[in-house]
């Protein structure tokens, strides 16, 4: 007899409330949106380029002011990338981006991704809060909050 066993998601019910619930927060502040794609094995060499492709992909590039920033993850992998659109990286600039990085890493712990993707998008939402502050007048949610889960 056959037995099928249902992959372990990545996190738990509640890991995913809170990371929604960050995510939620950081854009409550500005006009700017961020998604997160976590996975298993990332499918490139480098993270970043999946992390563009993926940007596409989730068509992220549609948001009004060019705002939007995507967290990616591959688990198993251990590698991450942060892709920003023309706007806020040019806002933010490269070396803001570069040093986002480096700090994401030293916050970010394997026995803890939960924790690390929420400092993640804490200094993601600075990033956006500084350049693209909300205006309770014209902002809008453009991007679905949702965690979006790859193989």
């Amino acid at each position: 007899m056959w037995r099928f066993s249902r992959k372990k998601p990545f996190f738990s019910e509640e890991e995913n409330e809170k990371i929604i619930a960050a995510i939620r927060e950081a854009e409550r502040q500005t006009s700017g949106e961020i998604r997160i794609f976590v996975e298993s094995r990332c499918k490139f060499v480098d993270a970043l380029d999946r992390a563009v492709q993926l940007f596409n992909n989730l068509e992220m590039e549609k948001t009004e002011l060019r705002n939007a920033v995507l967290f990616y993850l591959a688990v198993k992998d251990r590698q991450l990338a942060i892709y920003a659109d023309k706007g806020i990286h040019e806002a933010a600039g490269g070396d803001y981006w570069k040093k986002a990085v480096k700090e994401i890493l030293s916050v970010f712990s394997k026995e803890n991704i939960t924790e690390g993707i929420i400092s993640s998008v804490h200094l993601i939402g600075q990033a956006l809060k500084t350049h693209f502050p909300y205006d309770e007048e014209v902002d809008k949610n453009e991007l679905p909050d949702e965690i979006v889960f790859g193989k």
